[in-house]
Parts: structure tokens; sequence; C-alpha cells
């Protein structure tokens, strides 16, 4: 059930300043005072409002987390000088429109929607308007969803045979010394790549603090977000090192078995060739969907973290953002080595999503291919985090983005409710899928509120 009103609102409302910190397990925490950089929201007769732009967005609940049947309500705040349009659109489970218009706003605040809801969805308001874009979201019980498809009966008997098969593969790597600025005294870093059927390698920088005693160090493993050019994309040496600087091992991988510190033209032709549009190849057939490829190489490059003397054998922590978070949940599935994830806006949760009228997780295969989605049944489903995490106990870290275009909301807390282990929700109500744009009061908060404890989970994780 749901409805949905838009009004003005000509009251005078007072306002003060709270400082609040958030945290979450499934739901949040409000605190009224944290030491260190003040997160200033504004209390506006109930609204918990951050004050970031000359169109403010708000709503009752600072962490956005309703329960069946709790009124929504969303709110857009003007600054006085503010009277150009604005273009609203409110969604829920990112598919269905519940809410479209266009205006030029009269007063200096409005209730631009209102409604309830007796099912586990997320409810977005996204804005367009003159100078950027904005928005808020919210969930409904979001520790009711459940994936939009059961996990195939063969489910766990296919991974076995593919894990099988790898370890019978004969171990063949190779690495060369890197050599610079990038690699001060004490730490040893290499170029490495590990023979793997996928078909391509799987290749990345390796990184550790020199003369570490055997068993001594925690292992990271970082996974990358979407993409093939971009610095976001490939391995870099700093990335390694940032680790190893922090007492671990650490291994940069790429997901895509580049190779690695090429020139652009090397990786503007794979974009353009090999590699476009590589989310969508062999999609159709279980063996040939390109994340099976992925997914080996993610294998691969744990086994290895893992064959090093200096790793402890107890601590191994996959981190990825996006593309990258989806491998990270993928891995904790995967291998039950991996003890702790890190994962940021992750996508490859859900695909079938679209059979609970919910919209899947990024790359969407189900809504690409609707003229084929049948037949994608045989094969997505062996790929999607929210089967791999069924056999997970690893401890997660996850961040939300509960205004996210790209990995929907309802996409990732499926995949995440059926982890077993322990787990830190982190649902932002005001972030996309980007961070927030760096300088600006919504970074400042986001910051505070989400990066520190994101960051404290890793240092707690490396002590």
């Amino acid at each position: 059930m749901e409805r949905r009103a838009i009004r003005k609102n000509t009251s005078m409302i007072p306002f003060g300043l709270f400082h609040i910190n958030i945290a979450c397990k499934m739901r949040f925490r409000l605190i009224t005072e944290r030491s260190g950089l003040i997160v200033a929201f504004f209390l506006l007769s109930g609204l918990y409002v951050l004050n970031a732009q000359p169109v403010k967005f708000a709503q009752r609940k600072a962490d956005g987390l309703y329960k069946n049947g709790e009124t929504i309500e969303f709110y857009a705040l003007f600054d006085k000088t503010y009277r150009d349009s604005l273009n609203i659109v409110v969604l829920k489970n990112n598919k269905t429109e519940l809410l479209s218009r266009a205006f030029v706003p009269e007063t200096d605040s409005m209730l631009i929607y209102s409604g309830t809801f007796d099912m586990p969805c997320s409810v977005m308001l996204l804005a367009r308007y003159k100078g950027g874009f904005g928005g808020i979201g919210s969930f409904v019980d979001p520790e009711l969803v459940r994936p939009g498809m059961d996990t195939p009966s063969d489910f766990d008997r296919y991974w076995k045979s593919q894990k099988k098969a790898l370890q019978k593969m004969n171990w063949n790597v190779t690495s060369v010394k890197v050599t610079g600025a990038n690699v001060p005294s004490g730490y040893l870093c290499d170029n490495v790549e590990i023979n793997c059927p996928g078909p391509k390698p799987a290749r990345g920088y390796y990184a550790r603090p020199e003369g570490a005693a055997p068993g001594s160090l925690p292992a990271v493993l970082l996974v990358h977000a979407a993409g093939v050019k971009g610095s976001w994309c490939r391995s870099e040496v700093e990335n390694a090192m940032r680790y190893a600087a922090r007492g671990a091992i650490c291994f940069d991988l790429n997901a895509h078995g580049m190779l690695n510190s090429q020139p652009d033209d090397y990786y503007d032709q794979l974009e353009k060739g090999e590699l476009k549009g590589y989310w969508n190849q062999g999609v159709g057939k279980r063996d040939d969907f390109y994340f099976r490829g992925m997914y080996l190489r993610l294998l691969r490059g744990i086994e290895f973290l893992a064959l090093q003397p200096e790793w402890d054998g107890k601590r191994l922590i996959v981190i990825g953002e996006s593309q990258g978070g989806g491998q990270a949940l993928a891995a904790a599935g995967l291998d039950k080595r991996v003890s702790h994830v890190v994962a940021l806006v992750p996508a490859m949760c859900d695909w079938y999503g679209s059979a609970s009228d919910r919209r899947g997780g990024w790359p969407q295969p189900v809504e690409s291919n609707r003229e084929t989605s049948d037949d994608l049944k045989s094969s997505i489903p062996y790929f999607d985090a929210a089967n791999l995490l069924r056999n997970s106990k690893a401890e997660i870290f996850v961040e939300i983005g509960f205004i996210d275009i790209t990995c929907p909301p309802a996409s990732v807390y499926a995949a995440i409710n059926m982890s077993k282990g322990r787990k830190t929700i982190m649902g932002v109500p005001y972030r996309a899928h980007h961070q927030p744009a760096a300088g600006t009061d919504l970074d400042r908060a986001w910051q505070e509120a989400y990066y520190k404890p994101r960051e404290e989970f890793i240092s707690n994780f490396l002590k």
C-alpha cells in the first residue's frame, strides 16, 4: 500500500544545530556529539537535513530506515533566492515510478512525497535543478529482503568442480621486481602474473614489508571497479604499497588479467576491442560468461596470498567498490579463507531482482537481455553474489547508497542478508553510486559518518 502527496509548507520552521554520527548494523544509533570534525545537520521540526546545496532534501528519520506501515515523507527546502525549476522523480526499488513532477518552488519548504508501504522496499527521491543533482532515499524493512530467484540445485556442485579444476592446474607464477620511489626502503613489490583458466592470467602488484617473520602478517586483496582504462580499473604499485606500509601483504589484482603499467593506448585498444561491453560477453552460457573468468582470477589471487610464508593463516580481507565490491562479496562466498570483506556500493547482486519487481544489480544482465532472459537462468545465477554469499561466514562491512541507480540498494540487501557472518551495514540516505563530491558539506558529513568507520574496520582487521 502506498500513498503520495506534494504540498507547500508555508509555516515558519525553527531550527537548531545537531551533531550526529551514523553507525549501522541493520539500524543506526543517533549520537549527539563526536570528537574531531563536527558534522552539522539541521533539526528542522523533526526533519534531518544535511546543509549541502541550494536545494536540500529531508526526511523524518536520519538513517532512512523504516518499518512496515511507517510513513515516509520527503521534503525539499530552498534558499530564499532559489526560484528556478526543479525536476523530481520518486522511485520504488529503482523501478516503479511513484511520482514524476517538474515545478518552480514558491516557498522555502515543501512536502514532496508521502507514502506508506507494507513490504520491504527502497524508496528514493531524485532531483535535478539548476546547478546540480540531489536526492534522498529510504528503505523499509531491509533485513527482510530476499533474492528474486532461488539458488540453482547444482550450484555448490558447479563451483566445487570449478575449484577442483583450478587446483589441478599447474602453478606457474612469474614476477618482476618493482623499483623506484614508489617502493621505499624496507619494502618489496613485484609485478606478478599467475596462470589461470579464464582464459586470462591473474595479474597485479604484490607488496609486503621486507624481512617479515613467517606467519606474522595479515593479507589484503584489492579488487577494482568496472571499466578498463581508468585509474580505478587498473592495478597500481601505490595501491599495494599503501597496505604493505600498514603491515600487511597485499595483492592489487586487476579484474581483467590485463598487463600492468602499460601506455594508455594499450588500455584504449582493450576498451574499444576485446573488452568492449565485457560484462555482457557470453551471458547466456555458464562457462562462457565473462564473470566466470573474473571469479577464477579472484580465486587465484586468494590462493597466491595464502601461499605466501608471511601470511598468518587467519586474516585475509578483500576490499573493493562497485564491481570490486561485487568481487569482494563473491570472494567471501567462494573461499572460506576470506575472513573479512569491505564492499562499497557492490555490483553483481540479485540479478533476478526483477522477479520480485525490483531492478537487479549492475550490470543488470536480465534487464539488458529481456528477449533471452529465460535462457539466462542456466548461467547468471551461478555468479550472483546473492547466491554465493549463502556459504559465507566472513565478517562484512558494506556501504549502500540509498539513491544509487547503478547498484540498487535492494539488490545489495538481498545479497548481504544471505551471509551468515557478522555484518556492519552502512546505508547512506544521500549517497548515489559515487561518494559525494570532494570538499562539499555532503563529503565532509560522509567522511565523518561513513569513511571513518570503514577505516576503523580495516585498522582493527590489521591489528
